[in-house]
């Protein structure tokens, strides 16, 4: 059996002394939203190592002096983040699958005025065969 950090297995008590709080706490902040403990069928509290993690960031939090508001709104921000930062190592991983899977995956070629033209692969630019005279400019 795998233990997942989110996995409820602390009852309150147990919770409480990991996080070097009083149960009472435990009770505030979950009736605050700081915490959200799962609940078991008979409704008691049943607290993840994450939790216990975010009621010690809580208490790093509140012993610097930031409010229960902000102590939520710091909270809110790292979850976002994590969600976000998953999500771009999602979608980094699917660029990598195309770029991998797409035969002649960039192609470029320089035009006429030196600017850059991208290619379908196995393509190629269509040449100019028209001749250009250059003389210099006469001075005086």
């Amino acid at each position: 059996m795998e233990v997942h950090e989110r996995s409820p297995l602390f009852v309150i008590s147990v919770a409480a002394e990991l996080a070097g709080m009083h149960p009472q706490t435990l009770r505030q902040y979950d009736r605050l939203g700081l915490v959200s403990p799962t609940r078991t069928a008979g409704k008691s509290r049943r607290y993840s190592m994450h939790d216990v993690a975010q009621l010690r960031e809580i208490a790093q939090l509140s012993s610097e002096g930031v409010s229960l508001e902000g102590i939520r709104r710091v909270l809110g921000l790292e979850e976002e983040v994590a969600i976000l930062r998953a999500r771009v190592r999602e979608l980094e991983g699917a660029l990598a699958d195309e770029m991998l899977n797409r035969p002649g995956r960039r192609v470029f070629a320089a035009g006429s005025a030196g600017e850059v033209i991208s290619l379908k692969a196995g393509t190629r630019v269509r040449r100019e065969n028209a001749v250009v005279v250059w003389r210099p400019l006469e001075r005086g």
